[in-house]
This record gives structure tokens, C-alpha cells and sequence, in this order.
């Protein structure tokens, strides 16, 4: 079964800090029931324009599809949890990899807030857990960017005085106390092993993931096919991780049936049920089978709906959204899977 759900809006900017990853960890708004035309024009003016806003705001928000990858990961990551939970050294850990667009960071966002919410059910009076975190590897990263990311996730002063020994040990004493269990590590292809901060920035990860008690999941560009399981540290990272493929979908009943679930979170007022089902197979030509590129396609096109006052979406319309460069061109599609 295929689900979907809005999340608050700003949680992409602010996922790697507490305060945002709490925001899109909380329960989504109740969606907005959708007016006859009747009811619509009942309203007044302002009403009007508020109930346009929210619905503007409605399809501009990031819709989460629980795909078999999301499931899959999830499934994996909270089976790793348990199996890590009396672990003293050596715990195992997962690599989500992929294409860029193929639903990574949904992926691993998910089973961090699956996690979260499951710790906070155990523990409803514990305000002061702080059960997953989130952060990114910045380009070009050094040991100490990667201590600061921790850092301000957990809100820790990064002043310059601190040593970097200072620094690490703030983070591990923090994620110990709020019995952290869950680290997440986007962008991972950001850092190379034939780099002398490459393999320090390796080595920090690997440092925090023997002094702090949690599992952690790391996602990234095609990390199988980069410098990061190559050599002594690869081989160490290769050999407690486990690679779980992100692909762009096939033509089929998934695929249908995600298109399917998108349109029926639309709240357009003339859009026909069923339109998009019936151009699944264009939308997938279009996008590539690209999870990201087909959010942005629907969403686009149900936002320029409500712009134009056209209240529905047709192949016009969807042919009217400019799409990233990998779902536009077919040759960046073959060459990237050659690659």
C-alpha cells in the first residue's frame, strides 16, 4: 500500500539542526478539504485568498512517498537498532546509494522520524532525549566540519578556541546523556579517501561511531562505485555496513501507483480524478522514473494550476514544468547508467 503525507513547511532548510528536525519529525497538518464550486464562491474575498495561500502552501510542500525503498529502508534501519542495542564495539550500520533524485534522503529522513516517533512513545516524559540526528557532509570536508555538523545539530557552541579533541568529546558526552540511537550522514559522496582530509574525515566518523552508542546510516551519490570502500578504511567501512540500491523506477505497478497516490493529495477544483493515471506512462518517459523529478513535476503543475485559475492538470501543464537535467536528457540518463 502506497501512502503519502505532506511535511511542515521549511524542513529541508532546517533538517540539520534540533529545532527543524523536531518540526519534521512532529505529525503533518490535516489536509485541506476540498470546496464545490459552490462553496468556493460563498466565501468572501479574504476567505478566498486565505484558502488559495494554504492550498498554494499545501502543494508546494515536499509529499513523502512511502516507496519499497523507503519501506525497505526503514524495515532495514530499525532492525539494525535492535540488533545494535546491547552492542559494546563493531556495530553495524547501513548505505543508502544511488543516482542523485532517486529518493535517498527520503529514504534515510524516514526511518529517522520513524525512529524518533517510536522513541518518544516510549518515553513520553523524557524531554531531554534527543533519539536521531541528521547532518550533511559539507564539500570538501576536514575533521573539524564534521565535528561542527554535530555540533550545531545539538546546539553546542563552535568557537575557535575549542580544539578539535574539545570539540568531539562535547558532541559524544551530549549524544550519550539525550541517548541518541540513530545518526544519519547525508552526502557522503562529499568525502574521498584519496584526500589526506578525506581519509580524516573517515576516521572521525568511524571515531564517533565507536564512542557514541547508535547506529549509523550513511547515503550518498553511487558510494559503491566511489574511493570510500577502497583500501584499509574501505575495507573497515565495507565490512560492518550494508548497501541498500537506490534506482529510478520502472515502468510499472509501483510506479503507477505512486502516480496514483500523488494525484489524489491534488486540491484543485476542476482537476478530473483519474487525468494522471491515464498519463502515468508519459509522466514516467518524462521524469526518467525519477522520484524527485516526478514530486516536482506534479507539485509545479498543480501550483502553476492554481496560478493561471485553470484548477486542474493536463499533459500541457505538465509539459510546462522545466525539469532538472538528468530527467530532461536522455543521454545524461544513459551515460550515467553506463557509468
Amino acid at each position: 500500500m502506497t501512502t503519502l503525507s505532506p511535511l511542515p513547511q521549511d524542513t529541508q532548510r532546517h533538517l540539520t539542526n534540533l529545532d527543524g528536525w523536531r518540526r519534521f519529525v512532529e505529525e503533518p497538518p490535516p489536509p485541506l478539504r476540498r470546496l464545490t464550486d459552490a462553496e468556493y464562491d460563498a466565501l468572501g474575498d479574504l476567505e478566498k485568498a486565505a484558502f488559495d495561500e494554504a492550498r498554494l502552501d499545501h502543494h508546494a510542500r515536499l509529499l513523502v512517498v512511502a516507496t519499497s525503498t523507503v519501506r525497505h529502508t526503514v524495515t532495514s534501519g530499525r532492525r539494525l537498532v535492535l540488533l545494535n542495542r546491547h552492542a559494546i564495539s563493531a556495530r553495524r550500520g547501513l548505505i543508502i546509494s544511488g543516482a542523485a533524485g532517486t529518493g535517498k534522503t527520503i529514504a534515510i529522513t524516514q526511518l529517522g522520524r520513524s525512529h524518533e516517533l517510536m522513541d518518544r512513545a516510549r518515553h513520553p516524559s523524557a524531554a531531554d532525549r534527543i533519539p536521531a540526528i541528521y547532518i550533511t557532509v559539507p564539500p570538501a570536508a576536514t575533521p573539524r566540519m564534521i565535528a561542527a555538523e554535530f555540533a550545531r545539530f545539538l546546539g553546542l557552541p563552535v568557537m575557535a578556541r575549542l580544539n578539535m579533541t574539545d570539540l568531539m568529546e562535547s558532541v559524544v558526552g551530549v549524544c550519550t546523556d539525550a541517548r541518541t540511537g540513530l545518526v544519519l550522514v547525508d552526502e557522503l559522496h562529499n568525502i574521498s579517501l584519496t584526500t589526506r582530509h578525506g581519509a580524516e574525515v573517515a576516521d572521525t566518523l568511524k571515531y564517533f561511531s565507536e564512542r557514541i552508542p547508535a547506529t549509523f546510516i550513511y547515503a550518498g551519490i553511487d558510494v559503491e562505485h566511489s574511493t570510500l570502500l577502497s583500501g584499509t578504511r574501505g575495507a573497515q567501512i565495507a565490512g560492518r555496513f550494508t548497501l541498500i540500491p537506490t534506482h529510478p523506477f520502472p515502468y510499472n505497478s509501483e510506479w503507477r501507483g505512486l502516480v496514483a497516490t500523488m494525484e489524489k493529495t491534488l486540491i484543485l477544483r476542476r482537476h478530473e480524478p483519474g487525468t494522471l493515471a491515464t498519463l502515468d506512462r508519459y509522466i514516467h518517459d518524462r521524469t526518467g522514473g525519477m522520484i524527485g523529478a516526478l514530486s516536482h513535476q506534479i507539485r509545479g503543475a498543480a501550483i502553476d494550476a492554481l496560478l493561471t485559475g485553470t484548477e486542474k492538470i493536463t499533459r500541457e501543464g505538465l509539459e510546462a514544468v522545466a525539469l532538472d537535467v538528468a530527467a530532461e536528457s536522455p543521454e545524461f540518463r544513459r551515460s550515467r547508467s553506463v557509468g
